[in-house]
């Protein structure tokens, strides 16, 4: 058992540090301002970051995702195993039954986690070395959003995070249970590995797409005030809002950076759970297209 939380801190760590340079650059283009804009595109956001801020840049708030890791691990593969056994079958329907139950149960963590990482990844933005400092950390992050706007403050954006983790969670694991039934994962096959990793990699991004526009939201929701400015006051006002000034586009901004982390996020989780298995497996202990005791990262983990 102990050796299984192992394996969940240091996969789920492993695709934190592969997936977070993404992530920043996915928030800071979800929320720019449209009339101002500082990045043209992907690319030039990280250009202009690494320019800026220093490579460190790419990594302001990887505190709070870290923090909440073996929490997260333990809360979503507890509940979508729990789940299922009392759904009795494992069936397609089913295995997306049991992840949307999973990341529905997880948004309690996963929303002051998102928000603390949100409010810290924007933070100095533009500034080598930050002139202002509201917060320290992400800890210091929640307290000081606690003893400002008490409960309400640190769970800003939960029924975003509710909605887009419910669905999204349930494709995950849906299309991680077809694909490698399809690609007829077996322990004995020589290219098992690689199937296990191209598995969790799609599943990702397809966990991604389908509710893309929901995350956009979130974010926004999540860093609205920021500026000492509050723009929306709840989901509907910033859909409306934001597709007014911004057109349908707006719900695909940051989308590229998303799904080139998507992928390589999976892989490097994937690829340490079984480099990990390798080491702590007996020797008929490897299981047979079960999913492996990681997080995709279906939020902005």
């Amino acid at each position: 058992q102990s050796n299984n939380y192992g394996i969940c801190f240091v996969s789920g760590a492993a695709g934190v540090l592969v997936g977070h340079p993404f992530d920043t650059v996915k928030v800071r283009l979800q929320v720019q301002n449209v009339e101002k804009p500082l990045y043209r595109g992907t690319f030039h956001c990280f250009q202009s970051i690494i320019k800026q801020e220093s490579a460190f840049g790419l990594y302001k708030g990887i505190g709070s995702p870290m923090m909440g890791l073996t929490f997260i691990n333990a809360l979503v593969f507890g509940v979508q195993g729990n789940t299922l056994r009392a759904l009795g079958k494992d069936t397609p329907l089913n295995q997306f039954l049991a992840g949307s139950a999973a990341g529905a149960i997880q948004c309690v963590i996963c929303c002051p986690m998102e928000l603390a990482k949100t409010r810290m990844q924007l933070q100095g933005t533009g500034e080598y070395k930050q002139k202002t400092k509201n917060y320290k950390n992400s800890l210091d992050c929640l307290i000081k959003i606690y003893q400002k706007e008490g409960l309400r403050g640190i769970n800003r954006g939960m029924v975003s995070t509710f909605i887009r983790e419910t669905p999204s969670f349930g494709f995950y694991f849906l299309t991680y249970d077809c694909m490698t039934r399809y690609l007829g994962c077996e322990a004995e096959d020589s290219y098992v590995i690689p199937k296990l990793l191209f598995s969790g990699g799609m599943s990702g991004i397809v966990s991604w797409l389908s509710t893309y526009p929901m995350d956009v939201i979130k974010s926004r929701l999540q860093a609205d005030g920021v500026g000492g400015v509050t723009q929306y006051k709840g989901i509907l006002d910033c859909v409306r809002k934001s597709y007014h000034d911004e057109g349908w586009r707006v719900f695909t901004r940051g989308l590229t950076s998303t799904l080139l982390r998507a992928f390589p996020v999976n892989a490097a989780t994937f690829a340490t759970v079984t480099v990990f298995l390798m080491y702590m497996k007996s020797e008929d202990n490897l299981p047979e297209c079960e999913p492996a005791p990681v997080i995709h990262q279906p939020s902005s983990l």
